[in-house]
C-alpha cells in the first residue's frame, strides 16, 4: 500500500518537566516530529481533540499529579483517539517483581515504557512506534478511505477467501445480482448460484488463477430471480502471508447489446503458493484484449493467435537471478512460522522495487541542498519540450599544439615541477602546487612519474615518447576554462587512484591489468567535461544527449572519446602493441570504471561493495584466520568481486576532496560551486530548469552543500573503503573537515572561509 503519510505529531502529557519529557522532546526533534506538551489533563484532553495527535505519551509515574489511566479513558472516548498509539511511562522498579501491564491495556494504552531519560533510548522508542504500532494504525486509518471507494464504485466487487467464502461485495454488486450483502457474506460460492456452471469453462479460468495469474473474459452469471446476464470480467489472484494466495477479488461490468456498459468481476482466488513475480506481471496484462469477446466479434482467428502468444509469453521462465532469489524466498515461507514468513513478505516488498540500491528521501523537510545534490547528481534531468539546444564540443577534439609537443621525459623535467612532485607517492601531496608550477598542466608530468612508477609502458609495451604524447592530447581535450572539471581534476583523481593502489589489501587483490586499467580509467575519466551535469544536457537537447540517449550521458562520452583520440594517431596509441585479446580486456576495464563514476549508480555500487566483500571480510576475519587463508583470497580475487573494488576504488578517488588536507578541500570546494553556480546562471539564461536551485551564486551556503555532500554520499561510501584499504589519515582529515564545515554553518557563514579578524 503507497500512501502519503504526514509529519507525526506527538503529545506529551507530563505534570512537570523533567529529564524524561526533555528526553522525549529532544527525540522528538531528533526524529522531525511535531511535538506538544500539556501539564493537565484537561488541556491534554483539549490538545488532542484540536491536533489529532498519532502518539500520545502520559506520564504514569507520579499519581498525585492526576490519574493517567482515567485520562487515556477519556481520550479512548473520543472518536480521533480510534488510530492513535498511546503510551504509559511507567516507573523502573530494580527490586520489584514486575507487574502486569493487563491495567494499563484495559485503561486504553497501547503500551509502556519503563522510565530512561536517555534521547537516544527516547528516539529509539519513537522510530520503533512510527514503524509498527503508527505505521499499522495508519494504515487500517487507510482502509476506511479505500472501503468508502470500494462502497462507491459503479463496478460490482466481490471478494472471497482462499476456501471461495464471499467475504464482501459492494452496494454496486447487490444491485446488480439482486442479493442482499446478508445473503451472501459468508457464504461457499458453491451455495449461491451466481456462478456459470460449465466445468470446461470454470477449469480454463482456474487453471490461469491458481498459478497466480490474471484471468479476463466474458462471463455468464445469474440473478437472483434466475436471469442471465453477460459480464465483462476480472479474475486476480491476492498473495499473502506465505506468499499464497489468500484471497479472490471480482470486479464486474455489465455488456449490453451496445457494448456500452461494461462489468467486470475481478475475483482472487487462491490455493497454494505461487510465484509471487509471475503474479506481479498481472500490472502489465490489466490492458490486455478480452480473448474471448474478440473471437466472438472476428471470425479471421487473429484473436486466437494472440491468445496463443500470450499464454506461451506468460508460461516462459526466464531465470533471472532475482527470479531465482524470489523462489527460495516463496519456497522458506512454505514452512516458516508466522513472524519469519510475515518478514520474508516485506523482503519480497523490497525486492520488487524496482531501484534496489539507491536510499529514499524522506517526506519531512529535507535539506535543499541535499535534494538539490541528489536532484542534481543522481537524475538525468527534467524533459523540457522547447526548442533550446545546448552544442557540446562532440564534433570537435582538440588537437595538440606543436608548442605542447616539446620532448619531456622524467630525466629532463624542470626543477621547479620535479620539486613540486617530489611527495607524489603520499596522501598529502599538494595538486595545486604542481598546477602552478606546470602552468596548469600537471596531467602530464604527473601521468609521466605515477605510470614509470607502475611500469606501464612496460606492461603495454609502448615507448615513453608514445606515453607522453598520449598525455598530452588527453589533457588538451580537457577544459582549461572549467573550474572544476579540468586536467588538474584528472591528476588528482589519477594521484588518488595510485595512492589506493599502493595499499596493502588493494595490491593483494588486482592483478597487473587492473592497475593499468585504474591508472588509465582516472587519467581520462572526465576527458571533454562541458562544466554541466547530464541533467544540465539533457535539459538542454544537447547532441550528446541524443546520441546516448539521455542515459550516462558524460560517462559514455568520457569513455568513447577516450578511444577515439587514442587510436586514431599511432603516435599516441598507446595500445597498438597490445595482443587482441589482452586489448580487449583491458578496453572493458577501462570502460567499465569510467561508467562507474556516473552518480545515479553511487548507491549500487556502495551497497554491492559493501554487501559481497566488506561483510564476508568481516566475518572471515571474526573468525580469527583458522584456516580462512583461503577463503579470504577466494572473496579478494574473485572476478566479479575485483570488478567491484575497481569501481570502488574509482568512485572514491573521484570524489575524494571531502578526504584531502583542509587547504585542498577549501580550494576543490570553492571550484566545484562556482561550476555549480556558473551552471545556474546559464539554466536561467536560457530558460531551462534549474536542477540545482541552492547553488545560486547570491544565496548559496558552501558549508551547507559540503555538509550535504559528505553526510549523503561521502561519509558511508569512505567508511567502507576505509575498512578494505586502511586510510586512518583520510578519514581524520575528513573528520576534520566535516569540524570545518559545521563550524562555518554554526555561525551562519555562507563563505569558504571565515572573515579575517578585525
Amino acid at each position: 500500500m503507497r500512501l502519503h503519510q504526514d509529519q507525526l505529531q506527538v503529545l506529551l502529557v507530563f505534570a512537570k518537566e523533567d529529564n524524561q519529557s526533555n528526553g522525549f522532546c529532544w527525540a522528538c526533534e531528533k526524529a522531525g516530529f511535531r511535538c506538544n506538551i500539556a501539564r493537565t489533563p484537561e488541556s491534554a484532553l483539549e490538545c488532542f481533540l484540536d491536533k489529532h495527535h498519532e502518539i500520545i505519551i502520559i506520564d504514569h509515574r507520579h499519581s498525585r499529579y492526576f490519574d493517567a489511566e482515567a485520562l487515556c479513558r477519556s481520550i479512548r472516548t473520543t472518536k480521533p483517539s480510534e488510530n492513535t498509539v498511546i503510551i504509559g511511562v511507567v516507573r523502573r522498579h530494580a527490586d520489584r517483581e514486575e507487574s502486569s501491564i493487563l491495567p494499563l491495556i484495559s485503561a486504553g494504552f497501547t503500551r509502556r515504557y519503563v522510565e530512561n531519560s536517555n534521547i537516544m533510548a527516547c528516539y529509539n522508542e519513537l522510530i520503533q512506534l512510527e514503524f509498527g504500532e503508527v505505521r499499522a494504525q495508519f494504515k487500517l486509518r487507510a482502509c476506511n478511505s479505500l472501503f468508502t471507494a470500494l462502497e462507491k464504485s459503479q463496478e460490482a466487487i466481490e471478494i472471497t477467501s482462499e476456501d471461495h467464502v464471499i467475504q464482501y461485495v459492494n452496494p454496486a454488486f447487490e444491485t446488480v445480482m439482486g442479493y442482499q450483502i446478508g445473503e451472501l457474506i459468508g457464504k461457499e460460492l458453491t451455495e449461491v448460484p451466481i456462478n456459470e456452471k460449465k466445468a470446461d469453462f470454470l477449469d480454463t479460468i482456474n487453471s490461469c488463477i491458481k498459478i497466480g495469474k490474471e484471468w479476463q473474459g466474458m462471463y455468464s452469471a445469474k440473478k437472483k430471480n434466475g436471469d442471465s446476464i453477460q459480464q465483462n470480467v476480472k479474475i486476480l489472484p491476492v498473495v499473502g502471508q506465505g506468499g499464497k494466495i489468500r484471497h479472490y477479488v471480482s470486479i464486474s461490468r455489465l455488456c449490453n447489446d451496445n457494448n456500452k456498459a461494461e462489468k467486470t468481476c475481478e475475483r482472487v482466488q487462491a490455493e497454494s503458493q505461487t510465484d509471487i513475480q509471475t503474479s506481479r506481471h498481472k500490472d502489465r496484462r490489466k490492458g490486455s484484449l478480452d480473448v474471448r469477446s474478440t473471437t466472438s466479434r472476428g471470425s479471421d482467428g487473429s484473436s486466437q493467435r494472440r491468445h496463443s502468444s500470450m499464454a506461451r509469453i506468460h508460461s516462459m521462465t526466464i531465470e533471472a537471478p532475482i527470479t531465482k532469489v524470489i523462489n527460495i524466498i516463496n519456497a522458506a515461507q512454505e514452512s516458516s512460522p508466522m513472524p519469519v514468513a510475515e518478514a520474508l513478505d516485506r523482503v519480497l516488498e523490497i525486492l520488487r522495487t524496482t531501484e534496489l540500491y539507491s536510499p529514499q528521501l524522506g517526506t519531512k523537510d529535507e535539506d535543499p541542498h541535499t535534494s538539490d545534490l541528489v536532484g542534481g547528481l543522481m537524475t538525468d534531468g527534467l524533459r523540457r519540450l522547447s526548442g533550446n539546444e545546448y552544442i557540446l564540443s562532440a564534433k570537435q577534439t582538440h588537437q595538440v599544439a606543436g608548442s605542447l609537443i616539446s620532448p619531456i621525459s622524467l630525466n629532463d623535467i624542470p626543477p621547479r615541477i620535479a620539486q613540486a612532485m617530489e611527495n607524489e607517492e603520499h596522501w598529502d601531496f599538494d595538486i595545486f602546487e604542481l598546477e602552478a608550477a606546470t602552468h596548469k598542466r600537471p596531467l602530464v608530468y604527473l601521468g609521466l612519474k605515477i605510470f614509470a612508477r607502475f611500469g606501464i609502458c612496460e606492461f603495454l609495451n609502448c615507448s615513453e615518447s608514445t606515453l607522453r604524447s598520449w598525455l598530452q592530447v588527453i589533457e588538451a581535450n580537457y577544459h582549461s576554462s572549467n573550474s572544476y572539471h579540468n586536467s588538474t581534476h584528472s591528476a588528482d583523481v589519477l594521484h588518488a587512484t595510485a595512492y589506493f593502489l599502493s595499499k596493502e589489501r588493494v595490491k593483494q587483490t588486482l592483478d597487473p591489468i587492473d592497475e593499468v586499467a585504474a591508472l588509465i580509467a582516472a587519467t581520462v575519466h572526465d576527458v571533454d567535461h562541458p562544466g554541466r551535469t547530464n541533467s544540465f544536457l539533457c535539459n538542454a537537447g544537447s547532441e550528446l544527449a541524443i546520441l546516448y540517449n539521455d542515459t550516462a550521458v558524460l560517462e559514455s562520452h568520457h569513455a568513447a572519446l577516450a578511444f577515439q583520440l587514442t587510436t586514431r594517431d599511432d603516435k599516441c596509441n598507446i595500445f597498438k602493441n597490445m595482443e587482441r585479446n589482452e586489448y580487449r580486456t583491458l578496453r572493458q576495464a577501462i570502460i567499465d570504471m569510467v561508467l562507474a563514476t556516473e552518480m545515479t549508480k553511487h548507491f549500487e555500487h556502495v551497497n554491492k561493495f559493501v554487501n559481497s566483500i566488506n561483510k564476508p571480510l568481516a566475518a572471515l576475519e571474526e573468525n580469527g584466520n583458522n584456516g580462512d587463508g583461503d577463503s579470504i583470497k577466494n572473496v579478494l580475487t574473485s572476478p566479479e568481486n575485483r570488478i567491484l573494488i575497481k569501481r570502488m576504488l574509482i568512485k572514491c578517488a573521484d570524489i575524494s576532496n571531502p578526504c584531502r588536507p583542509i587547504e585542498q578541500c577549501i580550494e576543490w570546494a570553492g571550484r566545484i560551486s562556482e561550476e555549480y553556480f556558473a551552471q545556474t546562471d546559464e539554466e536561467k539564461r536560457q530558460g531551462l530548469p534549474v536542477v540545482m536551485p541552492v547553488f545560486d551564486r547570491n544565496t548559496c551556503s558552501i558549508p551547507k552543500s559540503q555538509i550535504s555532500f559528505i553526510d549523503y554520499f561521502i561519509t558511508d561510501m569512505f567508511d567502507a573503503w576505509d575498512a578494505f584499504a586502511d586510510l586512518p589519515n583520510l578519514m581524520q582529515h575528513l573528520d576534520n573537515n566535516f569540524k570545518y564545515w559545521k563550524g562555518l554553518d554554526e555561525r551562519k557563514l555562507r563563505s569558504l572561509r571565515p572573515p579575517p579578524p578585525e
